[in-house]
């Protein structure tokens, strides 16, 4: 019997050990769940910065749109100033280098239209009054022909 009592003995010893092992590993899953609660904490301050900033750069960035805008609106009315001869209505864009092509394009038509009107004008030209006096060709007359002519001038 007494072999009855040891093993009981050692059964309980075992239990009380699978027991602590239980305990050991419950303790450290806990530990870890704490672990990954404070990352997840510290994931979710980062995930709310971040958002902060994004929304801070959507403002940011509304404003330099705006200010891009109102930049291109204002280089356009310097070109209109700048450039009369121009057609306002010619000078357009939603960029920079819009508004220089149109400004481009603008100045070839007026430059195409200003040679055509020139162009126009010179077949056209009649000159003002009289034509010049000239006096008349005499090489195709004889030397006798030449000297009545200049007799016939002196009366």
């Amino acid at each position: 019997m007494p072999d009855n009592k040891q093993e009981p003995n050692s059964g309980g010893e075992e239990l009380e050990g699978l027991i602590a092992e239980k305990d050991e590993a419950l303790a450290a899953k806990d530990q870890r769940i704490a672990e990954l609660e404070q990352a997840l904490a510290g994931k979710d301050e980062q995930v709310a910065a971040l958002t902060q900033s994004a929304a801070e750069l959507e403002q940011r960035l509304a404003e330099l749109v705006e200010s891009l805008a109102q930049a291109i609106s204002s280089y356009r009315a310097l070109a209109v100033k700048y450039n009369p001869s121009l057609p306002e209505e010619q000078i357009v864009g939603d960029s920079i280098e819009e508004v220089n092509a149109s400004l481009s394009s603008a100045q070839a038509l007026i430059n195409r239209v200003r040679q055509e009107l020139e162009a126009e004008m010179a077949a056209a030209r009649i000159p003002a009054g009289a034509p010049q006096r000239t006096p008349a060709d005499l090489s195709a007359l004889s030397p006798r022909d030449k000297i009545q002519y200049a007799i016939g001038e002196r009366r």
